[in-house]
């Protein structure tokens, strides 16, 4: 009886060993978080949804200069590189939308120019009006982004369409090389205090910025209020503003947290640039 007993028992171990390494190989397969964390991020996701697009500005320019996020000339040039886009107001969100990366498609079945090949956009303008409020997602897109879509040697017939139908999806930003930047506005003084931050990697937006003072790790961490675009501020009232400032972030998407520890020195000026030594990992 004794034997039988342990015979089944042997069989039984066999069995889970062989359930437990064949789940391995499974996962190993597929990828090891797909077995431990069913809640993936959306960034993680390679769901398409329809959009509606649009063009502005110059054939193979930025959009405008700047737009309602307030990046300024900064959307001509790296890491943003003309690559933007302005959106409806259901993906701009006030402002808060600001930074947000998508990568966008269009295909032959849409268009005969179009390559099908996905292109990296930031949002760094609002689209209010117009064909942008005719459907609930809408990019209206720099002429080199719209252009970037097309086959070779096809953008100019790609922009020549109206409305192209498109399919987008959120990605995280990735900007190799650049750390988050706090550019103090130039109406700032010594009671009130406001940054346009650029350059998020991973979700690119934010939903809470709050400003640490004095150097000290200690001190309280204030919330700052969004004012407009991607600009943060913070009005002290009758107490001066005591530097130097710390920030600590909350992304717009995954609510991933980041400290930006004394950006902002001293002797700190209204009008100046400040870049941090860390950005979010993507």
């Amino acid at each position: 009886m004794a034997s039988q007993s342990s015979s089944q028992l042997v069989s039984f171990s066999t069995a889970m060993l062989i359930s437990v390494l064949m789940f391995l190989l499974f996962c190993l397969q597929i990828g090891s978080c797909a077995c431990f964390n069913i809640h993936r991020k959306l960034l993680n996701s390679t769901t398409w949804s329809a959009a509606g697009a649009t063009w502005y500005g110059s054939a193979n320019g930025a959009g405008s200069t700047g737009g309602a996020c307030g990046y300024g000339g900064a959307v001509a040039t790296g890491p943003f590189s003309s690559m933007i886009a302005a959106g409806s107001p259901s993906i701009y969100n006030s402002g808060e939308g600001c930074g947000a990366c998508y990568q966008v498609l269009c295909t032959t079945s849409t268009n005969s120019a179009c390559s099908g090949n996905p292109v990296t956009v930031v949002i760094t303008d609002e689209c209010p009006g117009g064909a942008c409020l005719a459907e609930p997602v809408h990019f209206d897109l720099s002429g080199t982004a719209f252009g970037a879509m097309a086959k070779p040697g096809q953008a100019d017939q790609l922009r020549n369409v109206g409305v192209l139908q498109v399919q987008y999806t959120r990605v995280a930003c990735n900007y190799p090389g650049y750390d988050i930047t706090f550019n103090v506005d130039s109406g700032s003084n010594s009671y009130y205090l406001a940054v346009l931050i650029e350059y998020e990697g991973g979700d690119g937006d934010l939903s809470a910025v709050e400003i640490q003072q004095g150097g000290s790790a200690t001190s309280t961490w204030t919330p700052m209020q969004h004012s407009w675009g991607a600009v943060w501020m913070l009005n002290s009232g009758s107490s001066a503003l005591q530097p130097p400032f710390s920030f600590r972030l909350t992304s717009g998407l995954s609510q991933n947290i980041l400290i930006a520890n004394n950006v902002i020195p001293t002797a700190w000026q209204a009008g100046t640039t400040y870049t941090s030594l860390v950005n979010y990992n993507t």
